[in-house]
Parts: C-alpha cells; structure tokens; sequence
C-alpha cells in the first residue's frame, strides 16, 4: 500500500448514524478496507470521528490517549436507564432546583482522577455479553467503577432543568455517567439530552468533513499524515545507520529518557513508534517502513 492512502481524517458524524457508518463510508471513499475509528459516539450524538486508513490503523490506540472535547446536555430531575433519552424517562416529583452556585461547588469532586461506574446501558462488556443486552432483559447490572481523567469540567448554560457542560475528558470516559453523578451529589438526577464532540486532540470539529460530504475527492484532500495521530509523543529522527536499523527490526539503544518515542525521517516522515522491549531497549512497532 502506497503510504498516500495512509493517514487520519476527522469526520463530523450527524445524529442517527452510527460510526461504523462513518468509518464505512471513508472505506468506500478510499477504496480500502484498512480503516478504523479512535473511539465510537452513541448515534444520538454528533460531531467529530477520527478515522485511520491504510497504516496509520496501528496508530488508532496513540489517538485514544489524547482528550476528547464535549459539549453535553442535560436535563434534571428527571432518570432513565440508559441516563439519556434512548429508554423511557421518569420524571421526579418536585425535584430539588440546584443553584449555579450549588453545581459550581459539586464540580471539583469530578475533575482531575477519578473512578466512574460506566452506565448500565452501555457497549461495555459484561460476561461476554454487552451491558446493554443484559440491561434490556431487565438483569441487574453492576459494572466495576473505572479509573477515567476529567481534565475540564465547566458549566456552558444554566436554566433549570437544562444544564450544559463542556467537558475534556480521557477515552473510555461516559459523559452521560458525568451528568448521572453530578446530579446525584446535587441531589437529584439527570439525562443527557444532546451530546457534541467538538475535539479528540488536535481534530477539531472545525476541521472536520461533513458525512455527506465524504467522497474519494474530499477524503483525499483532507487526510492528513499519520504523523498527526502521533503529535503528542515526544519525536525522534533517526538517520544513517540508525534509520536502517530500526526498520529492519533491531533492537536499539537510545539514551532517551521518554519510553515511547514517534520516530521520524530526516525528511520528516513519520517511520513508526519506537517503543520499550522487555530487554529495555527500543524497537520500532509499528515499523511503516518494514513490515510490523
């Protein structure tokens, strides 16, 4: 495969669609069967996919460590099992109003580390069976809280019962568990009306193309280099004898003190990940000069 069909395109998925739909349709477009997605958005949400063709498919995991941007949202007071507007809802009878003043206060518990129990119905599985399945046959599910990073967690708009958020938050991370237990330290409860993703690291929804717009022409335009999903690692250009090593697959030595490195031509191509073997030393995986 010639690397110019290789590299990463943002895509802005409508409500209603899935993003397998989305990744389908930039399959067509390139005429490849070597894409994948950095991360999926339930179909009632909208905004941007990642989607990785040809080489930059190995390249899918590094764009799940960079945060993903959210605006959400909710309405209080009122539940369902699903914790959006997918299950039938249940409205509290006289709920408690929070202040703005109230939620700005609940905010900080929920950023930075914290642990989160996915939502019931959700595409996590559980048993072998997806936690939705389990949901809608009316077993009762209890998922294993998880470790997730919020990094940004700010009221956009307050008029009870719509509550926004923007959010910046790591992968695995449910927005719609974010507004469920916020709700649930004010009180009360919650469902995610609306979900946007407006970034997943440097693919902002600005930048995106429209699905309806997805076609061999507009794809090729603005896929962007595989080096792209890998800007948040420390770079490296090898060179000379090094560079010929290290796509062969040999082990090198490398007085570096990150452990994973996006390795670099001198004409600034992206030739793989260096990354830590069990001996200690580097070794290029994946290798997109070789064959790993």
């Amino acid at each position: 495969m010639h690397h110019d069909v290789s590299g990463v395109i943002a895509v802005n998925k409508p409500a209603g669609v899935t993003s397998r739909r989305v990744v389908d349709a930039v399959a067509r477009a390139r005429g490849t069967k070597a894409v994948g997605h950095a991360g999926t958005l339930d179909p009632l949400a909208t905004g941007v996919v990642v989607v990785c063709v040809g080489h930059a498919t190995k390249l899918v995991d590094f764009v799940h460590q960079v945060p993903k941007h959210y605006e959400a949202m909710f309405l209080l007071g009122r539940s369902s099992p699903s914790d959006d507007l997918e299950t039938p809802i249940t409205e509290e009878e006289n709920p408690p109003r929070p202040t703005q003043a109230e939620i700005e206060q609940a905010l900080p518990a929920f950023r930075g580390e914290i642990l989160q129990r996915p939502c019931d119905y959700s595409a996590v599985h559980v048993d072998g069976k997806r936690a939705y399945a389990l949901a809608r046959k009316g077993r009762e599910v209890e998922l294993a809280e998880k470790p997730i990073r919020i990094d940004r967690l700010e009221i956009m708009a307050y008029d009870w019962p719509r509550l926004g958020l923007a959010i910046a938050c790591s992968s695995g991370t449910f927005v719609r568990a974010i507004g469920r237990d916020l709700a649930a330290a004010l009180g009360t409860t919650a469902v995610m009306e609306s979900l946007v993703r407006t970034a997943v690291g440097p693919f902002a929804l600005s930048q995106s193309l429209a699905l309806d717009d997805v076609t061999p022409e507009t794809v090729r335009a603005a896929l962007l280099p595989p080096a792209v999903a890998a800007a948040h690692l420390p770079a490296i250009v090898l060179d000379g004898e090094t560079l010929a090593r290290a796509i062969r697959g040999d082990l090198l030595d490398l007085d570096q003190p990150a452990s994973v490195l996006a390795a670099f031509d001198a004409a600034g191509d992206l030739v793989g990940i260096l990354r830590p073997h069990e001996s200690g030393r580097l070794r290029l995986k994946p290798n997109f000069r070789g064959l790993g």
